[in-house]
This record gives structure tokens, sequence and C-alpha cells, in this order.
């Protein structure tokens, strides 16, 4: 690719997919768990928690402390499945921009 004009339309088309993939990324939702699935959690692409569920047998427990230590664990849970999601989408991306098998 030595035309400069082949590489600014390359340059182009790889910005429109990145805002494809942005927009892609918004609708992208993970769920974590913690407690052997007492605290479930999920989050969307923009790391906003949108759903939280904790079960009945732990909010009986009345543990605050297990409690927020399950809560965040649920998050941090959520947080590396979304990672590898959108590490997924981005190699996918960058493949079939650059045709090639990453």
């Amino acid at each position: 690719m030595n035309n400069p004009y082949e590489m600014l339309s390359r340059m182009n088309s790889i910005r429109s997919q990145m805002e494809t993939l942005k927009a892609e990324l918004r609708n992208l939702v993970a769920t974590g768990s913690a407690g052997a699935g007492m605290v479930e959690l999920s989050i969307n692409g923009e790391y906003r928690v949108t759903k939280l569920e904790i079960s009945d047998e732990l909010y009986a427990m009345n543990d605050r402390k297990m409690l927020e230590v399950l809560i965040a664990g649920a998050f941090n849970d959520a947080t590396e499945k979304l990672k590898e999601l959108i590490e997924e989408k981005s190699r996918s991306l960058m493949a079939k921009e650059l045709g090639m098998n990453i």
C-alpha cells in the first residue's frame, strides 16, 4: 500500500469502523457473580451497572461487610468479562479491516 490515496481511504474506513464499534460496545452486557452466585451483577459496554441481584439467603444473613465484598467481587468479575468481549470485538474489527486473522 504505497499509494497515499489508498492509505487515506483505508484510514477513513477504519475511522468509520471504530464509530460502529463504539455503538456496538454500548449494547454489550457482561454479567459477573460472586459467592457461588449469591450476588450477580451486570454491566453494559460503558461500564454502567444495569442489574444487581442479591440472593435472599445472603440478604437474610444481615452481614454488611460480606455483602460489600461480594458486590465488589461480582463487579470485578463482570468487568473482566466485559474487557474480554471488547478485546474480541476489537480483534474481529481489525482482522476484518486489515484482512488478517488475529
